[in-house]
């Protein structure tokens, strides 16, 4: 299993950045794919996920409406679209594939939301 995360940098708030999540070493188009971000010393935290067919998303309460999941099945790809964004947004984010095994994450992003 491997998990490879791109994007992701810094930006001033109501800015926007587009995470990239490339998968590979499983069933990609079967798994839930997940989102998730580690604040400074903080315990890291679910953002989003999508069902494995890509037709819905769910979200974190802090995000909803200002960012946005997908998936192309056809690419094992999968993206966080962050518009808006906040200084409480700031973290490193990781993609994740709900359930696979052995779990794997990614390096982690580091999103930076700063004037």
């Amino acid at each position: 299993v491997r998990i490879v995360e791109s994007g992701g940098g810094l930006v001033q708030p109501g800015g926007s950045l587009r995470l990239s999540c490339a998968a590979s070493g499983f069933t990609f188009s079967s798994a839930v794919m997940r989102w998730y971000r580690q604040a400074p010393g903080q315990a890291r935290d679910w953002v989003a996920q999508i069902t494995a067919s890509g037709g819905t998303g769910h979200y974190k309460d802090s995000v909803k409406g200002r960012f946005t999941i997908s998936r192309d099945n056809s690419q094992n790809m999968v993206w966080l679209q962050m518009n808006n964004l906040k200084p409480e947004d700031t973290a490193v984010y990781y993609c994740h594939a709900y359930g696979i095994r052995p779990e794997t994450w990614g390096q982690g992003l580091q999103v930076t939301v700063s004037s």
